[in-house]
């Protein structure tokens, strides 16, 4: 006994066998006819600005936060934007004699020193303050929205000050 097409919205078999069990005396069932779609409503201007404020307030968390870590001391002891620079004269001066390997290894090094001058020489300070303000005006309704407490702020490095300004409160399970 072979089947024929099977009803992918169905479970039973799509054909009928005769009591001999041949296929050749097999008859196909009706197929069910796929359901119709309904046809959608357009969303209300309130349900838009509503979506359009949730995006505005997920890219100014976002924001603050990659600011944050971004902010956040690394390991080792700090350089300072004149301690940089004098390695990358220590550098350039002995690209000047280097074997290729050496030079090669040099070369990235004055990459990763000059990346890190410019990193430095970047202004974080004053721009996490301005993402800090944006984000101060925002976290609160989005914490009610979302769901998110006080602590788990906290653990995603937020401070309490900034959290106090923000107006999400500090509760108690």
């Amino acid at each position: 006994m072979t089947p024929t097409t099977k009803n992918p919205q169905s479970t039973k078999e799509a054909t009928d066998t005769s009591s001999e069990g041949t296929a050749a005396s097999a008859t196909p069932r009706p197929v069910a006819k796929a359901a119709k779609k309904r046809a959608s409503s357009p969303m209300s201007q309130e349900h838009k600005d509503a979506l359009a404020a949730g995006r505005s307030e997920g890219r100014t968390v976002r924001q603050y936060l990659e600011g944050l870590e971004q902010a956040r001391p690394r390991r080792g002891r700090p350089r300072s934007p004149e301690m940089i620079s004098k390695k990358l004269t220590d550098v350039s001066q002995q690209l000047e004699s280097a074997d290729p390997l050496s030079r090669l290894r040099l070369l990235e090094e004055q990459q990763r020193l000059s990346e890190e001058l410019e990193r430095a020489g970047s202004s974080t300070e004053a721009d996490l303050s301005q993402i800090e303000d944006e984000f101060v005006k925002v976290a609160r309704s989005y914490s009610e929205r979302k769901g998110i407490s006080y602590s788990t702020w906290r653990k995603a490095g937020v401070s309490a000050a900034v959290l106090a300004k923000a107006g999400v409160e500090r509760t108690r399970s």
